[in-house]
């Protein structure tokens, strides 16, 4: 059986001039507001277009499809959330724990944050899940937390720092987006990150004493 071909979802080219960036910007805002109103499910290039306040063909400019678009929101998103993550874990003026801790605070309030249109994108997931863009992109947060790990534990073997790795992501990416699925206080997110850094600090000493 032959392969299916994958969706392009590289952008056609990147903007060079102010009025181009523009463009591009307040499509990416457009699709946003799209996908808080509509959902991924009645999501389209038209109603980007129309909201945005430009034609289609001068979308296609720049994106091929409208998953190009949605993968371009969901970049974004994965691109603010790495740089905040690494502002917070890179800040070696503070003690490990205390970074830990403002890591889990950071990603749960954002995670809340973001709920709306997270929700839709993972609907929309499927569009651009299998592209190699989708893995490069996720791959930057990856390196990310597995630097953290190997500067706390640094006599640990690299396979065992490897799997604190994945489970930190992974218990990040499962409770995230589980808990941020119904409006969530301020109260309430500051309590819940408390309890779970209180989870990993408990995690790291009982690595760290082994």
């Amino acid at each position: 059986m032959a392969d299916i071909p994958k969706p392009r979802i590289s952008a056609r080219k990147s903007p060079r001039q102010a009025r181009s960036t523009d463009l591009v910007s307040a499509v990416l805002d457009a699709a946003v507001q799209v996908l808080r109103k509509e959902g991924a499910q009645r999501f389209t290039t038209a109603r980007v277009a129309e909201r945005a306040g430009v034609s289609v063909g001068s979308i296609y400019q720049y994106f091929p499809n409208k998953a190009a678009i949605l993968f371009r929101v969901q970049a974004e998103e994965w691109r603010r959330n790495t740089a905040m993550l690494s502002g917070i874990l890179n800040d070696r003026s503070k003690p490990l724990e205390a970074r830990l801790r403002a890591m889990v605070h950071a990603f749960i309030q954002s995670e809340c944050d973001e709920a709306e249109v997270r929700l839709a994108l993972a609907d929309a997931a499927p569009l651009y899940r299998d592209a190699p863009e989708t893995g490069e992109a996720r791959a930057e947060g990856a390196r990310l937390f597995q630097q953290f790990i190997d500067e706390t534990l640094p006599d640990k073997p690299q396979a065992e720092r490897e799997l604190v790795s994945d489970l930190i992501q992974r218990t990040f990416s499962g409770v995230g987006s589980s808990y941020s699925e119904q409006p969530r206080s301020e109260e309430e997110i500051t309590r819940y990150a408390s309890a779970l850094a209180d989870m990993f600090c408990a995690y790291f000493a009982t690595l760290g004493a082994r």
